[in-house]
């Protein structure tokens, strides 16, 4: 019929929204007026117990995972070197990214996995890192596992030219004002 509307499709109820948090226009928090970098004051957060944990993956042969696992690598004990150098990494976060604040941690763990993967082998490195302050601990995680990385790089580099440091992400954070996160 001319002038008439074509019925409109029937929709399904909305499902009630999810609770979000309200979001402010994001706004530098690092910068002053003049654009310039400066260290933002924790002084007045209240200190409270934090935790992260990130990884790093570094993809590598299976001969060179083999040989890891076997400590027949010419640099030595791979996962040895790995854990320190991550702990090293995680407490000198703040001399390597420029506006981190320095921070006493109170733990830092460094575990290595030799992971195989069907033809290719992955070195799994996880960092926790914990404090009690008022600021958080995921720099501290993810550097120390990135350090940790390229300690893993440094040691096996002469056996495979080819390893690449696949991954760093953060895992999980707790503690503080934006509460607990984990990586899905």
């Amino acid at each position: 019929m001319p002038g008439s509307r074509a019925p409109s499709p029937r929709r399904s109820p909305k499902a009630p929204p999810k609770r979000q948090r309200p979001t402010a226009p994001l706004r530098p928090t690092h910068l002053d007026a003049k654009g310039h970098a400066y260290v933002v004051d924790v002084g007045a957060k209240p200190a409270t117990h934090r935790r992260a944990k990130a990884i790093a993956v570094v993809d590598t042969t299976l001969e060179v995972l083999r040989a890891i696992a076997d400590g027949r690598t010419p640099k030595g004990d791979v996962a040895a070197v790995a854990r320190v150098a991550g702990i090293m990494g995680s407490k000198r976060t703040p001399e390597l990214v420029p506006l981190c604040h320095p921070i006493a941690l109170t733990h830092a763990s460094v575990d290595v996995a030799l992971i195989e993967r069907g033809d290719r082998g992955e070195v799994r490195i996880t960092v926790e890192a914990e404090c009690v302050g008022p600021t958080g601990v995921e720099m501290e995680a993810m550097t120390g596992a990135s350090v940790a990385a390229l300690a893993v790089y440094d040691m096996i580099k002469g056996l495979d030219r080819s390893a690449a440091i696949a991954r760093v992400e953060l895992l999980a954070k707790s503690g503080g004002r934006s509460g607990d996160w984990r990586r899905a």
